[in-house]
């Protein structure tokens, strides 16, 4: 008789979390902090970077929403209304905005990516911590020390504007933010990762337990964040860090909730089979490749030699129809942001992430 393996924090397996989740928020930020006297230079963006942090992660990760939502059976019967409507409600809000103020346009969305790149690191705290007592107080440093982890950098790139790099576009955020606000959160940063540490520590002296991928999702977080932004100011440097620890664990997260959704024996995997990754990350790479095109074709026209198929498009110049269509071609961007607010919620019980993750009837096995 087989006895039943202890419940662990790990969402997939221990390999599978450090090589997808865990990696690409640490080894971006310590091969910076290791080539500092190149970073330091601040080194153009190459074309081959561009081709793998921006199209090949950054934009293509936006799409993999679409396995986990309007693909997805369960979601599309689970969130009808949200998906109908997410996407109506992004584009006439962006088009409002862009017909007030271009300017004002793209700092929302670049606000709104923040949001959503802060959340993220957020809930996959909450999933690691998600097999320990959930105390008030622990949760409440726990949420106070990844927020700080990401925040504290926001507020310090407000603080130093202009920096040699932006979120979006050039201005997209907002200055004039004074230093002692800065200050001041460098303090409440500190002091939070002081109380995590303490508790941390205090909580193994109890159990002799160590929550691993917890500690490693924190540390990740705080050292891509700080590196990236506080510590080095350049393009090259923010783009590695903050791209590649954002994007590839979304994916690996779509990836591996949709393949444990359905079960090995029916033998219908789709594009969540290992022989079909190809599929997978071919579909998302090619809507990521015509999104780019449309952009550069429509309005950019800085990388002709990539987009040979968008040059016959006309430059958009007249302001009322811009005010239509550039909203429209943001649309996924915006519209994967605020659908990531719901479909990724983690409640005690929820049987999706019983599935996406280890369940306790598969540990045992």
């Amino acid at each position: 008789m087989k006895t039943a393996s202890p419940p662990t924090p790990w969402i997939r397996s221990p390999g599978f979390d450090a090589a997808f989740i865990l990696a690409p928020m640490v080894l971006p930020a310590l091969a910076v902090v290791a080539l500092r006297g190149y970073f330091d230079q601040d080194p153009p963006l190459p074309l081959w970077g561009w081709l793998v942090l921006v199209l090949g992660i950054d934009v293509a990760h936006v799409y993999a929403t679409l396995y986990r939502t309007y693909a997805d059976p369960e979601a599309r019967t689970r969130h009808a209304t949200l998906l109908r409507l997410a996407p109506l409600l992004c584009w006439v809000a962006g088009v409002a905005l862009y017909a007030s103020d271009d300017k004002l346009f793209w700092s929302a969305l670049a606000y709104l990516a923040v949001f959503h790149f802060i959340r993220q690191q957020y809930g996959f705290l909450r999933i690691y911590a998600r097999r320990e007592p959930a105390t008030r107080p622990s949760r409440a440093i726990d949420a106070a020390a990844i927020y700080l982890a990401t925040l504290y950098p926001i507020v310090y790139w407000h603080a130093h504007l202009p920096r040699n790099f932006d979120w979006l576009i050039s201005g997209d955020f907002i200055p004039g933010l004074p230093l002692w606000v800065e200050r001041a959160t460098a303090g409440l940063y500190v002091a939070a990762l002081a109380a995590y540490a303490v508790k941390e520590i205090l909580a193994w002296r109890k159990t002799r337990s160590w929550n691993w991928p917890k500690q490693l999702l924190l540390a990740g977080t705080a050292l891509s964040w700080y590196v990236g932004i506080v510590w080095l100011n350049g393009d090259l440097a923010f783009t590695l860090t903050n791209v590649v620890a954002h994007g590839i664990p979304y994916v690996a997260l779509v990836w591996s909730s949709g393949e444990r959704r359905l079960p090995a024996s029916t033998g219908r995997r789709g594009v969540y089979a290992l022989a079909a990754l190809p599929l997978f990350f071919g579909l998302l790479w090619l809507l990521a490749y015509v999104e780019e095109g449309l952009w550069h074709g429509l309005l950019w026209r800085d990388k002709a030699g990539l987009f040979p198929w968008f040059q016959g498009l006309p430059v958009l110049q007249d302001t009322s129809l811009l005010a239509v269509l550039v909203p429209l071609l943001a649309l996924p961007q915006a519209t994967h942001y605020v659908l990531d607010g719901f479909i990724w919620r983690l409640r005690r019980g929820d049987v999706a992430w019983a599935q996406a993750s280890q369940s306790e009837e598969r540990l045992a096995a």
